[in-house]
């Protein structure tokens, strides 16, 4: 199941790993725990953010796969079902 996920970083939490220096490691720690497909990284609402592509087994992976979002940073988490080509063409090769 591929998903997109949005983590958004609480600001404080943030600002307390940019001025300890700390996060870029943790961004490291949770990408490798993650092992996104993608990743981006941007300001989106007022908030740093990370735009993730992830290939999930199953839904029950999404606790253990983005534990570290919460547990490292803090972040506000949405989760997207998302496909990519070939999943459209055998979907939509399903529709006649």
């Amino acid at each position: 199941m591929r998903v997109l996920v949005k983590a958004s970083v609480d600001i404080d939490k943030g600002n307390e790993a940019i001025r300890s220096g700390k996060m870029a490691d943790l961004v490291k720690e949770t990408l490798e725990k993650i092992k996104p497909e993608a990743a981006y990284f941007g300001p989106l609402d007022g908030h740093r953010t990370m735009l993730l592509v992830v290939d999930l087994p199953d839904s029950s992976a999404i606790i253990p796969t983005l534990d570290p979002l919460f547990s490292n940073l803090d972040a506000t988490i949405e989760v997207t079902p998302v496909m990519n080509v070939d999943d459209l063409q055998k979907g939509l090769s399903q529709l006649q």
